[in-house]
């Protein structure tokens, strides 16, 4: 009697592996009506409510995910790639240091303002059903914290000036873009653009009080990368950044 070897083509490892590509891409199906479900019902949407955005029953479902919590940090994993997906290449692109600083804060805004319920769905963690190992807020903010790390710390160095507060810096300025948003969330009192402004206008004083606290003075609005301009306040002398 033949034997099917494992891992030839219709094996029991290659049967493993399709049938694992097949839960993956369904749990990633019930990540998206998840996430329709929320924007439609609100952050404390139900089991029932998502099992009928994705057309499926509840025991469907639970054959996907674990528990609810189970599914919960799986629609925070896809809210982080979302975030990322805008924020990633603001805080690439390079520019004039306000405008980098505006696009960082814009593209913040413009995620919670597309996906509110997302957003509050993800923060408050109240649909979990026990406690969860992973904290999806605080892993945001720590990606989101190291990226602006290395831009901090890469400005301080090009102009010869100690970073190692740029990574306490980082943070502190992830948490006050966070509260500012979470307010704006729920006052709506201003526009995305007034506040993006004035937070834009803050953080860039913070930026300019510290390298003027070291002598220096520079135009915000002028590309770092393209050899910007800048002055010893002292005025005794003008240089080039390196």
């Amino acid at each position: 009697m033949a034997r099917t070897v494992k891992g030839a083509p219709g094996g029991t490892d290659a049967r493993r592996e399709r049938w694992k590509g097949h839960r993956e891409a369904r749990r990633a199906e019930f990540v998206e009506a998840t996430i329709r479900a929320v924007a439609a019902h609100g952050p404390e949407v139900g089991m029932d409510e998502i099992a009928a955005e994705a057309g499926v029953s509840k025991p469907v479902l639970y054959r996907h995910f674990t528990d609810k919590s189970d599914l919960y940090l799986a629609v925070g994993r896809r809210a982080t790639e979302l975030l990322m997906d805008q924020l990633g290449p603001a805080i690439a692109t390079d520019g004039p240091i306000r405008e980098r600083i505006r696009r960082i804060v814009n593209a913040y805004l413009g995620v919670i303002e597309e996906n509110p319920n997302l957003y509050r769905f993800v923060v408050r963690g109240s649909f979990t059903d026990r406690p969860v190992e992973q904290d999806v807020v605080s892993e945001d903010k720590e990606l989101i914290a190291a990226a602006l790390a290395r831009l901090l710390g890469d400005h301080l160095r090009a102009f010869g000036m100690d970073s190692g507060g740029a990574e306490p810096w980082a943070h502190a300025l992830v948490g006050m873009v966070q509260n500012a948003g979470d307010w704006w969330l729920d006052r709506q009192s201003m526009t995305k653009q007034a506040l993006s402004e004035y937070l834009t206008t803050l953080i860039w004083h913070a930026i300019d009080g510290l390298l003027r606290g070291a002598g220096i003075e520079i135009d915000p609005d002028e590309p770092l990368t393209s050899g910007p301009r800048l002055r010893l306040i002292t005025g005794e002398h003008t240089g080039e950044a390196r």
